[in-house]
């Protein structure tokens, strides 16, 4: 079980979902692992006068990417696991 929990793990560091605020203004892309890999900020939403809320725009972002990552992988890690409560897995 510890093998094929190390091959999940390696797929998951591999595995990316995509989160994004404001209407597409602002696009995260997270890697299963809990890694950030990617901010995209579309040049529109950048005012000099407002930038709390793009402040805003990309933590909403980047808290979805990794919620979403984060609900992948113990999707994953629970097929592993199959049911078993492993504390400190996820």
């Amino acid at each position: 079980m510890q093998q094929k929990m190390e091959q999940v793990q390696a797929e998951l560091a591999s595995r990316t979902v995509e989160a994004s605020s404001g209407g597409g203004a602002v696009k995260i892309i997270a890697r299963c692992d809990g890694a950030i890999s990617s901010v995209k900020i579309d040049p529109q939403a950048i005012n000099a006068a407002e930038v709390s809320l793009l402040e805003d725009l990309v933590l909403s972002a980047v808290n979805q990417a990794l919620t979403e990552a984060k609900d992948v992988a113990s999707s994953e890690m629970g097929k592993v696991t199959a049911g078993m409560s492993i504390p400190g897995l996820m």
